[in-house]
């Protein structure tokens, strides 16, 4: 495994935010929902997230998660993914990882 510095890791903006929008994403070559995560003062981004395996869509509203906030857009079909939702890849099922109590959208996570 490669290593990296602090410095770079300093690098890497996480945040937490509430996704409030999920919608399907047919377009997708992989199975995929489309999140709208509330950021707080950040705003709102967008992301597409392939997680149909273990989450329904009513699941996914309202739950605080954690993404990456400083990539650079990325287009995925007609869609511009703007964030990177993380979660655990065990096998082929993706868990997302969420805060252990409610915290402040925006809130930045070191």
């Amino acid at each position: 495994m490669a290593q990296i510095s602090f410095e770079d890791f300093q690098k890497i903006d996480i945040r937490i935010g509430t996704v409030i929008q999920v919608d399907d994403f047919p377009e997708a070559r992989q199975p995929a929902y489309q999140l709208h995560i509330d950021f707080g003062s950040l705003g709102i981004n967008k992301t597409s997230a392939q997680i149909t395996k273990l989450y329904e869509k009513k699941d996914l509203l309202n739950r605080q998660v954690l993404a990456v906030v400083n990539f650079p857009k990325k287009q995925i079909a007609h869609f511009m993914s703007e964030c990177l939702v993380l979660g655990a890849v065990d096998n082929d099922n993706v868990v997302l990882l969420k805060p252990e109590s409610w915290v402040s959208n925006g809130a930045q996570v070191s």
